[in-house]
């Protein structure tokens, strides 16, 4: 039956782009032209595929997508999960007893961040001779740069279309400490964070500036007269000022008011002016650190550090295969690792979900906060960032994306990019 089916496609086939004529006037025509041509051969390939389906065909797909429909099926069950437990109100530790499993899949991913980022960056740094090496590391900072204005353009312009701060705000009024941070201060921490002191402290702690308040007491002469620190009106009721006149004129002399007056003014011309010393507060800020990785640190160091084995050459070369061994050895690890990311993205999502208290409630304070910033994200993830791997490489960005689908769920299950990234390198290495 379907053999006439097929017969009559492949004429079809054959006859719009097997043709030479029909293909060099194509490449002679617009960019439109050939744009629609290349679409109308990629449907034919795409149809032909579908008559030729087999039941290997199909096991061999489940086989090489295993995992992402593992961890699809995952996050599903993980939802379905908590949604069933919710209403036996699980205390607080029997949520995080059951969330266990999941904590223990985001120890093992972060296990191997910090030497994955290191052998690999080395290993990389170091196959590179000195100009593409920097001919690569100047179109990083400008595609960094680059993403990140039109990022923060895309949620400025989310935010003013939306305006997720109008949706309710009641219970969301908490205390806490607002720690004041200048820009001039963080400028400076990053660039700190850059050259790390003690690499050892680098891998488990990074600079920040800590500010403290100090009391400055200073000196300063006042030249007021003595007439102007009276009341300019003494019948009137000056408490209000923290100024006593009745104390005052206690204090003087018995003599009339304009009298002592002129003592006073021929006192202070005598001695001369009167000190005052004053309280001044200034913040201060200090040297201090906090926990985590200073992987900005790392990854300069392992830039140098594979840049300067690259031009050793020959005499480099054990250093360069120690650490192409390393970096192999670890990918292998996150191999095995990965295979247990679907049962710990299960019990994460769950516990997760179980934590919130109403979900209605949530819902309805911080709603449009999460649309906002969903939406941003599928504006910059697919359209913008497809659109610049199109222009740049010319290629096909979804089936670059299909290839990081692993990594893309994983980050949606952990919510945590650095548990994220060995799952990256790995799609990175055998996908793409």
């Amino acid at each position: 039956m379907l053999s006439p089916i097929m017969g009559e496609h492949q004429t079809h086939i054959n006859s719009l782009f097997l043709n030479e004529e029909t293909s060099k006037q194509l490449e002679s025509g617009s960019r439109v032209h050939r744009f629609r041509h290349a679409l109308e051969k990629r449907a034919a390939h795409a149809r032909k595929q579908m008559y030729n389906i087999t039941r290997e065909s199909v096991k061999g797909f489940f086989q090489r997508n295993a995992f992402v429909l593992l961890t699809i099926l995952a996050v599903l069950l993980g939802i379905t999960l908590a949604l069933a437990l919710r209403p036996y109100r699980m205390t607080y530790r029997q949520i995080k007893y059951f969330s266990f499993p999941g904590e223990l899949l985001m120890r093992m991913l972060q296990m191997l961040v910090l030497p994955l980022i290191v052998s690999s960056l080395i290993t990389g740094m170091a196959s590179l001779d000195s100009s593409a090496s920097g001919k690569m590391g100047v179109r990083a900072v400008i595609y960094y740069m680059m993403t990140t204005i039109i990022a923060v353009f895309i949620g400025i312009f989310m935010v003013l279309i939306i305006h997720p701060g109008k949706g309710t705000k009641k219970g969301l009024q908490g205390e806490g400490k607002i720690e004041q941070v200048h820009a001039t201060d963080a400028f400076m921490d990053l660039i700190r964070n850059m050259f790390p002191p003690n690499l050892v402290e680098a891998c488990f702690r990074q600079y920040k500036t800590q500010y403290s308040v100090r009391v400055i007491n200073r000196t300063v002469v006042s030249n007021t007269s003595p007439a102007a620190m009276l009341p300019q009106h003494p019948k009137q009721d000056t408490n209000s000022s923290g100024f006593n006149y009745n104390a005052t004129m206690a204090s003087l002399p018995l003599l009339p008011l304009e009298n002592a007056l002129g003592v006073w003014n021929n006192v202070t011309k005598a001695l001369g002016s009167f000190p005052e010393v004053l309280n001044f507060e200034e913040v201060i800020p200090g040297p201090g650190s906090v926990n985590g990785v200073n992987a900005l640190g790392l990854v300069v160091f392992s830039i140098c550090f594979g840049l300067v084995i690259g031009n050793m050459k020959q005499k480099g070369h054990p250093l360069r295969e120690f650490f192409d061994c390393l970096n192999e050895s670890i990918l292998r690890m996150v191999a095995v690792i990965i295979w247990y990311a679907p049962i710990g993205i299960l019990f994460l999502i769950a516990g997760k979900i179980l934590e919130m208290e109403d979900l209605a409630v949530m819902g309805g304070q911080i709603g449009l906060y999460t649309i906002t910033v969903i939406v941003g994200l599928l504006i910059h993830g697919l359209c913008v960032l497809p659109l610049i791997y199109f222009i740049v490489t010319r290629k096909n960005p979804w089936i670059f994306m299909a290839g990081l689908l692993q990594a893309l769920v994983t980050a949606f299950g952990t919510s945590s990019s650095s548990a994220t990234l060995p799952v990256t390198f790995r799609c990175l290495e055998e996908n793409n």
